[in-house]
């Protein structure tokens, strides 16, 4: 979302096995049943039940190198983790979506020593990882090479099965198709989809779904997941966004322009003074009057980049390379400062396309008044240069929020935080009827949560966005509809209960394309599913051999097949962004070897 960990996993269905042997042909063949040749050495793979038709794949590549297989399959994410945190496997499934469209994001979070999901503590990989954001993308493709060729081949922490095209099915019938946008990283852009018929636009809502009703935070700062990254998306504006293939962009976003100066460690943003956020009266929208400025936008990056403040902070380490945020107000600076590669300065690059030059800098949200040349700029400092540092500014966790209205719902010590007391902004109980609803939120995105329950949320339209713009959103209401099963959404999509279906799997698509009335879309993503090796207390963690084995016993070409080619090979989480030039070849000679080094050494 759409970083999402484990997202790429709830797009599967379970099917027929294609052309990849059963369970049973790989038993007769191996002797699972009766020993046979099959060796004592059992390996445990975790995954989700949406994942099982990936886990017999790999149990049956295993099983013909002479594994013996244990598959612990669970319901849902929840259970999932809780195995995973118990240390109840030798390799998890695992999936990752990159949705920033930069490579650092693709291996901080999960491969740095103490990063958000990381399992690993290698300081070569960590060195790796900080030379590379440091570089342009020039420079950083041997670097990434040399990192997965640590990560993967040198020390096999993880074995690739696949990267996946991200699809999704729009009802042609009832909203313009080409409205709405398919991007590579980013989440969908509701602000931008029409009906065909555009009367419909006060009257009629724009009805979506997703998977997950349990929400995990509506304060961008704290969620990272699929419950929650495509309504964050759209409920918080941030300072720059991303084009659909992941390109840097002011469209859309708080800012006119931005620049990076020359050293690549200062970049500055001038920000526009038509956004007001929006909040939720007797469950129905209203402009608040209070603009969105530069004020909040220091409040929210600072709080972006600082793991204590807020309690369960689950995107501090997107952020970390933040050192400063400041409003500058002497123009001389501008002036005095070049643009990176460029003899241009920091005020013209601003300046560019504006309709009104800059006459003065304003430190107050209030005075800014852009139609007569006042204007507010953030710059923000790293703590080294860092380019990457626009792709995290684009995501969802750094979203503006409301400085006075955060500060005025979190009252409470955060070391002392205590959910059952305390209220947090964002908690999705002040939105969930039934529950204890007090709607706080401010929103300064296009659209406002109004209310939930289990069935839907309901969203309207912020009053109060680029009125009178190409961004001010077409349709006034949107309903997320919470549908669990995929066969029910490809059911309701067909039936014209929700409008677009976002995730459609590979086995489906055949039924959206001889429907008449639909409309598939589809670009490669920045998704990828892997097995994770456990690094803590099983074998697997201790020999290198053994995880080699594993390894090698992977064969891509099979699971693209039972995918009818719907896969693309991939050698790490960061195949889809940088291409390498590394690949994983599936040897069984190799697995073999490995895993009676593996028992020798026993």
């Amino acid at each position: 979302m759409k970083k999402s960990f484990l997202l790429i996993l709830l797009a599967f269905v379970l099917v027929a096995a294609g052309c990849v042997n059963t369970k049973s042909e790989n038993e007769k063949k191996s002797g699972a049943k009766s020993g046979g040749n099959q060796s004592d050495v059992e390996i445990e793979i975790l995954g989700m039940s949406s994942g099982e038709d990936d886990m017999n794949i790999v149990r049956d590549q295993l099983v013909k190198n002479g594994f013996k297989v244990k598959l612990n399959i669970q319901p849902d994410y929840g259970s999932f983790k809780a195995q995973e945190d118990a240390g109840n496997y030798d390799v998890s499934l695992s999936g990752w979506t990159t949705v920033t469209g930069n490579p650092d994001y693709a291996v901080r979070s999960l491969f740095i020593s103490g990063g958000d999901y990381s399992k690993l503590d290698d300081k070569e990989i960590d060195q790796l990882i900080d030379k590379a954001a440091e570089e342009t993308p020039e420079e950083y493709a041997q670097t990434y090479k040399d990192l997965e060729q640590r990560l993967v081949f040198d020390k096999a922490y993880i074995a690739p099965l696949y990267s996946s095209y991200k699809t999704q099915a729009v009802n042609k019938d009832i909203l313009n198709p080409d409205s709405v946008r398919l991007s590579k990283s980013r989440s969908l852009a509701w602000e931008d989809i029409d009906f065909n018929d555009s009367s419909k636009r006060d009257s009629d809502p724009l009805i979506l779904s997703q998977a997950e009703s349990t929400l995990t935070s509506l304060d961008p700062v704290k969620g990272n997941d699929g419950s929650i990254n495509m309504l964050n998306t759209n409920m918080y504006v941030r300072i720059v966004n991303l084009t659909d293939d992941d390109q840097i962009t002011s469209d859309g976003s708080l800012s006119y322009n931005n620049s990076i100066a020359d050293g690549n460690s200062e970049y500055y943003f001038i920000l526009r003074d038509d956004i007001n956020f929006a909040k939720i009266t007797d469950k129905k929208p209203e402009d608040t009057g209070v603009r969105v400025g530069a004020e909040d936008v220091v409040f929210s990056l600072n709080r972006a980049k600082d793991k204590n403040s807020v309690p369960d902070h689950r995107t501090y380490s997107l952020h970390e390379h933040i050192k400063d945020v400041d409003i500058v107000t002497d123009l001389s600076e501008l002036e005095d400062t070049k643009q990176a590669n460029s003899d241009v300065t920091i005020r013209e690059a601003l300046e560019d396309g504006l309709d009104s030059k800059i006459s003065e800098l304003v430190a107050d949200k209030t005075k800014a008044n852009n139609k007569e040349g006042k204007y507010q700029v953030v710059k923000v400092t790293t703590t080294e240069p860092f380019p990457q540092v626009l792709n995290y500014l684009a995501h969802q966790s750094a979203g503006i929020v409301s400085k006075e209205q955060v500060e005025s719902i979190n009252t409470y010590d955060v070391e002392s935080y205590d959910p059952n007391k305390d209220v947090a902004y964002g908690d999705q109980s002040t939105v969930t009827e039934g529950g204890n609803y007090d709607n706080h939120l401010y929103a300064s995105g296009p659209y406002i949560l109004s209310h939930k329950d289990d069935y839907e949320a309901v969203f309207y339209k912020n009053p109060g966005y680029m009125k009178g713009t190409d961004h001010e959103p077409h349709i006034n209401t949107v309903e997320v509809r919470f549908i669990k099963d995929q066969d029910s959404t490809l059911s309701a999509l067909r039936n014209g209960e929700i409008y677009v279906y976002y995730g459609v799997p590979e086995t489906k698509y055949d039924v959206v394309e001889n429907d008449d009335k639909l409309r598939l879309q589809t670009i490669e993503s920045n998704a990828v599913t892997y097995l994770l090796f456990n690094t803590e207390n099983r074998d697997v963690a201790k020999s290198e051999d053994l995880r080699k084995a594993v390894l090698y016993s992977i064969n891509q070409d099979e699971i693209i097949d039972f995918y009818h080619g719907n896969k693309i090979k991939a050698v790490s989480t960061v195949s889809p962004l940088v291409d390498t030039g590394n690949e994983l070849k599936a040897d069984s000679k190799k697995a073999k070897e490995f895993l009676q080094k593996y028992q020798e050494g026993k």
